[in-house]
């Protein structure tokens, strides 16, 4: 009797048919929205820059200026996915994205194809920020590092399952195959967003009753906390100008556009850099960057559950942006022993994207309901224009002196500097403010 009166006191298990509806759809749109950004540099290394005529200085702007356009739509998205609907607006850009990437394979020369950069950008720019507001209306903060881990984890994916078919396009059918394939591929993405997405669990068919209660409880709380701590500090609403003169805000921008420069550079000059080192086909140069990126995975996940455990969002970031720079520079150390070098840059991979879990995670914590989605979108804006410099620096300083490995210790250093600067982030992003909470309790 008294075994079962037990069992019968005990809390029922949540359901998760959240994690298995809202967050696949999200990885497989960025899987194909990253693609058709990064694949820019299989097409460099595969002859589009001789056909072009194009120098390593311009290759680089070509691969930087898409970060222009992306700036410009990531506030408003933002704010339309908060007040508005998300995903809605993902259906545009799928649609705009995948056809300019389409016609990215018709380019005849530089200026035409920095425009298209330029478009794609724009119609690519509003995607992040309008996930991670779907992902924030699906998940407590309790549940937010892993599940914006998991959905990052589409980056590193990205790379590791599209780097492969896109060497191989370009080895067997050219580059501008490249983009006529993947373009297709991109714009095919509607038949899978509209019918499997939702909003808010509000507005979901498919979600039990059990899971919509505590999902609509839990957030309401999560919400509810944080007006209070912001009606106690005196800040409970909060405008854009306010947003913009806050310190935190701006502390989460160049730490972004430091993580941007470094790691974007990183991406871009990955294949060139293997090419290089290892004197292989781009075939197998594909296949040998999946290790890093499957490694990037690894470490996302790694970092989010960390930091979900542990509540210290700031130690994550500063660990993960201190550790990449100082294993990519260490690359350098072994010119003639190519598989250390090698798996120095298999390494780096581990913590090339793993403070981005942490990081996302911080916006609901400092910032108020009604500016946290706008405040996603232009630190994610502004914080991009580090992919335009990454890039661009790498190709200037290989153009000045001859050495890809003075252009890595540039983007080496970068990443350092972001590390260093996160150290200044405030107080509750390391868990203090919670642990206080439960203590006084």
């Amino acid at each position: 009797m008294n075994s079962g009166a037990a069992t019968a006191h005990l809390p029922a298990p949540i359901p998760h048919a959240r994690w298995i509806r809202i967050i696949p759809p999200t990885i497989i749109i960025y899987i194909i929205a990253y693609m058709d950004r990064i694949n820019i540099g299989f097409a460099m290394a595969g002859g589009m820059n001789e056909a072009l005529g194009l120098s390593m200085a311009v290759s680089g702007l070509a691969a930087g200026v898409f970060f222009f356009g992306y700036v410009l739509l990531q506030a408003p998205a933002g704010h339309i996915a908060e007040h508005g609907s998300a995903k809605k607006y993902i259906l545009w850009a799928i649609i705009a994205w995948g056809s300019l990437s389409f016609c990215t394979g018709f380019v005849q020369n530089s200026w035409q194809l920095l425009t298209l950069r330029f478009l794609l950008g724009i119609a690519e720019g509003g995607v992040y920020p309008a996930v991670l507001v779907i992902v924030g209306n699906w998940f407590p903060q309790k549940e937010l590092g892993r599940a914006n881990a998991l959905f990052l984890s589409s980056l590193p994916l990205s790379a590791a399952l599209t780097n492969p078919l896109s060497g191989w396009l370009v080895t067997n059918h050219g580059w501008r195959w490249l983009f006529f394939v993947e373009g297709a591929v991109s714009v095919a993405l509607i038949f899978i967003w509209m019918p499997l997405i939702s909003d808010r669990p509000e507005e979901a068919k498919w979600i039990s009753k059990a899971e919509k209660e505590y999902l609509i409880t839990t957030l309401a709380a999560d919400k509810a906390a944080r007006e209070a701590a912001f009606k106690t500090a005196g800040h409970a609403k909060w405008s854009y100008k306010q947003l913009l003169a806050d310190k935190g805000f701006w502390l989460m921008v160049v730490i972004f556009f430091c993580f941007c420069t470094s790691t974007i550079g990183w991406v871009i000059w990955l294949p060139t850099l293997l090419k290089t080192i290892m004197k292989m086909s781009l075939t197998n140069v594909g296949w040998l960057t999946s290790l890093p990126f499957l490694m990037s995975l690894a470490g996302l996940f790694l970092m989010g559950v960390l930091s979900d455990k542990k509540g210290n969002r700031r130690f994550y970031i500063v660990f993960s942006l201190i550790v990449f720079g100082a294993c990519f520079w260490s690359a350098t150390l072994f010119p003639r022993l190519i598989w250390v070098s090698y798996g120095l840059l298999v390494l780096s991979g581990l913590f090339e994207k793993s403070m981005q879990g942490p990081f996302w995670s911080i916006p609901s914590l400092i910032f108020p309901s009604g500016v946290a989605g706008g405040a996603r979108g232009f630190i994610n804006g502004v914080g991009n224009l580090g992919g335009f410099f990454g890039p661009a620096l790498l190709g200037w300083i290989v153009t000045k002196t001859g050495s890809m490995t003075y252009g890595i210790y540039g983007l080496s250093a970068v990443s350092v500097f972001g590390g260093i600067i996160a150290i200044l982030l405030p107080k509750i992003t390391t868990g203090h403010k919670q642990k206080m909470e439960v203590n006084a309790r």
